[in-house]
């Protein structure tokens, strides 16, 4: 086999699944490895990264279904919008291809007949969880229930996102369809079994071996080798979006057969064969890039796979941890749920690769995004420093010097200072530590604005003209430099600032303190900081209170004089809650109530403000309750401010709140107090008045 230095390097990311739209969480995984190929590029590494939209299962079937499309209509719906997203974000593939291909089919067979050649494929029959009432069998993400080991509530049919445990469907406690909530039944069914518990010996020794792996994942797959490994199912019945089984009518490749697989196919579509693609895998240095939630695939039926149909195993598997938002799951009810639409509407796309790599490890850790970390970062470190730096002396020299440099001020110490901060970016850059390699360069840049603004040029220049524009060149050569550092984490200003320096395409050989006779072009702000964003605010004035007593209205049939208590004050209200409660009920109930609505007089008695309750077109109508948020505390639809502005009743009207579910929604953002959720009574559906 050749040596390391001579092997091409096959890059991989894992497969998005081609049934929904990107997400910020998706393109942690991305940027990472966009951010990694484009570093071993820049070295002068032979690099092919590959990947390809994943698009079978019964998750695209059902959902076309429901759509009245073909599943084909679904993923490529996807696949454009997929391919347009990551060039936004400046990710750049040699392949991006999709599973639903011809290679896909040719390699999945391929595979299964070396496989079943061998022995290592055999048929039973098992019990499948099938819906008596959608008339099918569930595939693993169509079926919950509490997980088998952990208890945990609501996991899918496959594997648990508590525990990371993986079983069976019929294993789930307590299952239920996710289609139409029914309870299942259990059926026969004969299916394709892979002897995955044949190579526990092999994979054991790959992965004791392997130096490349993060230690505390090579502990979590080896806890789960000498748990016992158990065979895997890998056919599913049809109705199923996905290639069938040769020889079967009803019987198709389970998805996480032909997905990995995937990574294979995309070479193909690279390398426009099949036979040299096979060729290349196996002579090759592979390295895939995936999420903690796929380890158990990628790190043991995977290479099983691999191993049994004589394919080689990848060198290295770089597991990355999930994405938080401002220390939470992305959530849609706080405003925190981002696709990478969304994130463009407000943000630029480098400042988030900017962000991801500075948090960014070799560690198996989980990733927050903070905004109010993220905007300082943006603004102070790459606009204050590497932006500022760079802008700085451009425009310096061409105000000067007519944007021409002749010589380098020889300031030995600090060329080695900058040297041997370049031979760490490389290390860091090469171990997978983004965040160690984004705090050199921001330290080079530092370096170079002290040194600017030390030496004072536009003093100096009064005095001796040819040092101070030395002490320019020396800083042109570390805003070239920079440029070449910054590259793989920001391509689009590394390319705007070679344009600036008039130099272009720029590889890390040519980091080096030799640029001089050179004429620069005219200076551009590359980088502009985040303005602070005004807080969005919310019409309504929601607070907490408590119902202390329901009277009958005197001049009406349907309504009661409410007393309530905000707190800080007592107030009254008139609602129409007569035939929905009885007075006695409300007693004590803890309400939201609208504390800026525009007082008015219903049927002669003055009513100081409004609850919300819903309505669903039965006409049954709950109220919005809490039982834990202190009195007077307010009820926010996610981050949106209250208003201290009076409104009328007409523009309250014009505010369309909704029930979902038994909760409250403006804007697909939930209500909710500092506390907890607010609760809907009685109505799961409706309209909130």
């Amino acid at each position: 086999m050749a040596k390391f230095k001579e092997r091409k390097i096959i890059v991989t990311s894992a497969l998005p699944y081609a049934n929904g739209s990107l997400h910020l969480g998706h393109l942690v995984e991305y940027i990472q490895t966009d951010i990694f190929v484009r570093f071993l590029r820049l070295t002068g590494k032979d690099v092919i990264y590959c990947c390809a939209d994943d698009t079978h299962g019964a998750p695209i079937e059902i959902k076309a279904s429901e759509l009245g499309i073909k599943p084909e209509q679904l993923i490529e719906k996807f696949l454009k919008e997929h391919q347009e997203d990551f060039k936004s974000f400046h990710i750049k593939f040699d392949s991006y291809y999709t599973t639903n291909s011809e290679e896909n089919k040719y390699f999945s067979d391929l595979f299964f007949e070396k496989l079943n050649k061998k022995g290592l494929i055999y048929k039973k029959d098992i019990e499948v969880t099938f819906c008596n009432n959608c008339k099918r069998t569930l595939p693993d993400r169509y079926v919950k229930g509490k997980c088998p080991k952990c208890n945990a509530p609501d996991q899918y049919g496959d594997v648990c996102e508590a525990c990371n445990a993986t079983y069976e469907t019929i294993d789930l406690k307590g299952p239920y369809c996710v289609i139409c909530k029914n309870t299942p039944i259990r059926k026969k069914s004969e299916h394709y079994f892979f002897k995955l518990s044949a190579f526990s010996g092999k994979l054991q020794e790959w992965i004791e071996k392997n130096k490349n792996f993060q230690p505390e994942i090579k502990n979590f797959i080896l806890n789960w080798i000498k748990g016992g490994l158990e065979d895997w199912n890998i056919s599913r019945d049809g109705p199923y979006f996905g290639f069938k089984i040769p020889g079967e009518e009803n019987k198709y490749y389970y998805v996480w057969l032909d997905a990995p697989i995937g990574y294979i196919s995309s070479l193909a579509n690279y390398l426009k064969s099949t036979k040299k693609a096979e060729e290349a895998w196996n002579k090759n240095k592979v390295m895939h890039f995936i999420g903690k939630d796929i380890i158990y695939f990628h790190f043991l039926f995977w290479p099983a796979m691999l191993s049994g149909a004589e394919f080689n195993l990848p060198d290295d598997i770089i597991v990355h941890g999930f994405l938080t938002v401002n220390k939470e799951k992305m959530s849609k009810s706080r405003g925190t749920f981002f696709t990478a639409k969304d994130f463009l509407e407000k943000y630029d796309a480098e400042h988030l690769r900017f962000y991801y790599a500075n948090v960014l490890s070799k560690k198996l850790a989980d990733i927050d995004l903070n905004f109010n970390d993220f905007k300082e970062r943006i603004n102070n470190e790459l606009a204050g420093n590497l932006g500022n730096f760079c802008y700085r002396i451009i425009s310096f020299v061409n105000k000067n010097f007519n944007g021409e440099i002749k010589g380098i001020d020889k300031n030995e110490s600090l060329i080695s200072q900058i040297n041997a901060k370049v031979e760490n970016i490389r290390k860091y850059y090469e171990s997978l530590n983004f965040n160690l390699a984004i705090s050199e360069i921001m330290s080079i840049s530092d370096i170079g604005n002290r040194y600017f603004q030390n030496n004072e040029p536009w003093s100096l220049i009064k005095k001796d003209s040819k040092k101070a524009e030395e002490i320019c060149g020396l800083c042109i050569n570390i805003a070239k430099n920079l440029s070449i550092l910054i590259e793989p984490v920001l391509p689009k200003f590394s390319e705007g600032l070679q344009k600036q320096l008039n130099l272009s395409a720029l590889k890390w050989e040519d980091i080096n303190f030799k640029l001089k006779n050179h004429k620069i072009n005219s200076e551009i702000i590359l980088i502009r900081k985040i303005e602070e964003a005004k807080e969005e605010e919310f019409p309504l004035s929601l607070k907490v209170a408590k119902i202390l007593e329901a009277s009958e209205h005197p001049n009406a049939d349907k309504l009661y004089v409410l007393q309530i208590d905000l707190g800080k004050e007592k107030r009254q209200l008139v609602a129409g809650l007569k035939g929905h409660y009885e007075k006695e009920q409300l007693k004590n109930k803890k309400i939201i109530v609208i504390t800026n609505l525009k007082h008015a007089k219903l049927r002669g008695i003055e009513s100081q403000g409004m609850l919300l309750a819903a309505e669903d077109n039965n006409g049954s109508v709950g109220l919005l309750t809490v039982k834990s948020t202190e009195l007077g505390n307010e009820a926010k639809f996610g981050n949106l401010k209250n208003s201290n502005g009076e409104i009328t009743f007409e523009n309250f009207q014009k505010i369309k709140i909704i029930a979902r579910e038994g909760k409250a929604f403006f804007n697909n953002l939930e209500l909710k107090t500092d506390k907890e959720s607010v609760f809907v009574e009685k109505v799961r559906e409706g309209k909130v008045r």
